[in-house]
C-alpha cells in the first residue's frame, strides 16, 4: 500500500469505528424507551435472520399479536389490549432489534473489508475480532433477558437486565478505547500523575452504579420514595432491611436498591469533582485537565438527570437522559484513566 493508501485506510477506521460508538449509544437509548414503554416483551420468540422482516399485513400482525397474547404480560397486565396498542409495543422493540443487526452488519462488513485490503495490524485484527464477539454476547444476553419475562410474572430478571446494559457499556468503552489507541501520540512533557488509587476507586464506583442503575430498572425502583435528598420523610427508612437474609436486601428489595444507587452516585460525583478540582490545581497536561473536567461535567449533568427523573417519578424523556448519559460518563473515564497513562503511545494495535 501507498502512503496515500495508508493514510485513508486510517481515516477510514476511525471514522468507522465513530459510528460504532455513535450505533452502540443510540442502542443503548434505544432500549430504554423499549424498557419504559413495556416494549420489551412484545416479540416472544427470537428469529436473528426472519425477524428482520415486520408484520407486513393484517395477517400476519393477528399471527403476532396472538403469539403475544400467549404470554404473561398481555394476561396480567394488558388483557384489554387492542391490536393498535400492541402494534405501539412492538415498534420499539422491532427497532431495537432491528438496529441491533443493522450495527452487526455495519461492524461485521468493514471488518472483512479491512482485513482483506490489509489495512489492519494483526494485534488489531485480534482486538476487533474481540469486538465482535462482545456483540455477539450482547445479542444472545438480550434474548436470554427477554426470556425471563416470559414465564410466570411479565418482568424480566434485573439480573439478566443489568447484565444486558453492562455488555452494551462494555462495548463502547472497548470500541473508544480502540480510537484512543489508535490515535497515540507523544506523551505530554506537563503530565502528572493522578493521585494514588483514585482512578480505580472511580471505576469501581461507576461500575457498581451501572449495575444499581439497571437494578433500580428491572425492579422499578424509581417509582417510590419520591422525594430527594431523604427517602420520604426519613434518610434511613426501615424497610431497607424487611427481607431475611439481609444481603437479600442489597440485591431485592426496592427500597434498598434506590437508596444504595443514591449514594453511590453521590460519592462518585463527590469523588470526580475533588479529582477534577486536584488536577486543575496541580501541574498536569492539557488533555489530563480536558479529560478531568468533561468527566466531571458529565457525571455532574448525570447525577442532576438522575435526581430530576427521581422527582418526576420516572418521566421518559428524562429517564432515557438519564441512562444514555451514563454511557458518556463511561467514556469520558476511559478517557481519563488513557490521559492518566503512564505511556500513551498508540498500545500496538495501529492500523497498517
Amino acid at each position: 500500500m501507498t502512503p496515500d493508501d495508508i493514510r485513508g485506510s486510517r481515516g477510514a477506521i476511525f471514522g468507522w469505528l465513530w459510528l460504532m460508538i455513535a450505533m452502540v449509544f443510540c442502542m443503548v437509548v434505544v432500549g430504554g424507551v423499549t424498557r419504559l414503554t413495556g416494549s420489551g416483551l412484545s416479540i416472544v420468540e427470537w428469529a436473528p435472520i426472519m425477524g428482520t422482516i415486520p408484520p407486513l399485513d393484517p395477517q400476519d400482525w393477528n399471527r403476532a399479536f396472538a403469539q403475544y397474547q400467549q404470554y404473561p404480560q398481555y394476561r396480567i397486565d394488558h388483557p384489554d389490549m387492542t391490536l393498535a396498542e400492541f402494534k405501539g409495543i412492538f415498534f420499539w422493540e422491532y427497532v431495537h432489534r432491528l438496529l441491533g443487526r443493522t450495527i452487526g452488519t455495519v461492524f461485521l462488513l468493514p471488518l472483512l473489508w479491512f482485513w482483506a485490503r490489509g489495512c489492519l495490524s494483526v494485534r488489531l485484527r485480534w482486538r476487533l475480532l474481540g469486538a465482535l464477539a462482545l456483540g455477539g454476547l450482547q445479542g444472545a444476553m438480550g434474548w436470554f433477558m427477554v426470556k425471563s419475562g416470559l414465564v410466570d410474572e411479565p418482568r424480566v430478571s434485573h439480573y439478566r437486565l443489568a447484565a444486558h446494559l453492562g455488555i452494551a457499556f462494555l462495548i463502547m468503552g472497548y470500541l473508544f478505547w480502540l480510537v484512543l489507541e489508535l490515535r497515540g501520540g507523544p506523551r505530554e512533557s506537563r503530565a502528572g500523575k493522578a493521585p494514588p488509587g483514585v482512578l480505580a476507586a472511580t471505576g469501581a464506583l461507576l461500575v457498581l452504579q451501572i449495575v444499581y442503575g439497571a437494578f433500580v430498572a428491572g425492579l422499578r425502583a424509581g417509582w417510590g420514595y419520591n422525594t430527594f435528598p431523604m427517602m420520604g420523610d426519613r434518610w434511613i427508612p426501615e424497610v431497607l432491611t424487611k427481607l431475611d437474609p439481609w444481603w437479600a436486601n442489597l440485591v431485592e428489595n426496592t427500597a434498598t436498591v434506590q437508596f444504595v444507587h443514591r449514594w453511590i452516585g453521590t460519592a462518585l460525583l463527590a469523588l470526580v469533582v475533588w479529582f477534577w478540582l486536584r488536577v486543575r490545581a496541580g501541574r498536569y497536561s492539557l488533555v489530563q485537565r480536558q479529560s478531568a473536567a468533561t468527566l466531571m461535567l458529565l457525571t455532574l449533568t448525570q447525577y442532576l438527570l438522575g435526581v430530576y427523573t427521581l422527582l418526576k417519578v420516572v418521566p421518559l424523556v428524562p429517564a432515557v437522559m438519564h441512562q444514555g448519559c451514563a454511557s458518556l460518563v463511561l467514556l469520558g473515564y476511559a478517557w481519563v484513566v488513557y490521559a492518566f497513562r503512564t505511556d500513551t503511545r498508540a498500545g500496538g494495535v495501529q492500523a497498517r
